[in-house]
């Protein structure tokens, strides 16, 4: 099975008091590195676009030594990739700060002035988020919303609302309404959909409860909820919380690798979630392999 994960890669700055780690990292990156560690018969490959400076090519080499594909990666004379960094609270809650307006990501599946979708084809399943989406021109994500409800291909998709990557909220709800509608597999963190359709928690339940795919509902401390499939067990609490980045990454990664390996439902979700449980553990998104 081929795995396309679709986003931006950007150089993270993970803050330890006045120190600083310099990473590789970005959502979708890191639920592909933890797909390809809990599942590494499939082939998991990152579809992004890098510039030609050094912290480009040390994304590329990071994404490389993963062992993800980088055939599908585009290196863009003159650009360059986003920055972010990392700061935590003593409970390990965590806070960004972006550099990534002009990020080369930005970039993604244009050709002049049409766009080019057709290298998603040789692929058996799709994962992106809603920054892979917020990132680019509005244009762009219509145009590649409209592949995908015309493509065959596996859709497998998180919202991960981030407001400050959105025009506005209004768009940010069209968008992603189109692609709950689209998913095969739904991957959706119930305090974003709160926050983007300004709903309750019983609310958003009773939303993804009417899902005609299947995934899961993720609810931090409380585990996740099935959806398309009933499910009824426990999930033991991380031990110690020190850093929640990329904790539903992770989940992602970990569950899709399960599910997609031929795993039960059950088996999945548990597997998604004590992989979330390890990685918070830890500081930065990527932990050791």
């Amino acid at each position: 099975m081929r795995i396309a994960c679709i986003g931006e890669a950007m150089i993270e700055l993970s803050m330890a008091g006045e120190a600083a780690h310099v990473g590789v990292a970005g959502d979708t990156l890191n639920t592909a590195i933890y797909l390809h560690r809990s599942a590494p018969e499939l082939q998991v490959d990152y579809v992004t676009n890098l510039g030609d400076d050094p912290f480009s090519d040390q994304i590329k080499t990071f994404i490389a030594n993963q062992n993800i594909g980088t055939d599908a990666i585009t290196m863009m004379p003159g650009a360059s990739p986003g920055l972010y960094a990392i700061t935590t609270s003593e409970t390990g809650e965590r806070s960004f700060t972006y550099w990534r307006s002009a990020s080369a990501a930005r970039g993604m599946f244009q050709a002049g002035d049409t766009c080019d979708f057709s290298s998603l084809s040789q692929y058996d399943a799709v994962y992106l988020s809603g920054i892979s989406m917020a990132i680019l021109p509005h244009p762009v994500r219509l145009a590649l919303i409209d592949w995908l409800q015309n493509s065959d291909v596996q859709v497998i998709y998180d919202s991960n609302y981030r407001p400050r990557l959105w025009k506005d909220a209004d768009t940010a709800r069209k968008v992603t309404t189109a692609m709950w509608a689209r998913a095969d597999i739904a991957l959706p963190s119930i305090d974003d959909e709160m926050e983007l359709f300004e709903e309750t928690a019983d609310q958003v339940t009773a939303r993804f409860a009417k899902h005609q795919g299947t995934g899961a509902l993720k609810r931090s401390a409380l585990g996740p909820l099935s959806l398309g499939v009933h499910v009824q067990q426990d999930y033991m609490a991380a031990p110690s919380v020190v850093d929640t980045t990329a904790a539903g990454d992770s989940f992602n990664g970990g569950y899709l690798g399960s599910l997609l390996s031929g795993s039960s439902q059950v088996d999945a979700l548990m597997a998604g979630h004590n992989c979330a449980a390890r990685v918070v553990q830890y500081r930065g998104a990527i932990i050791p392999a």
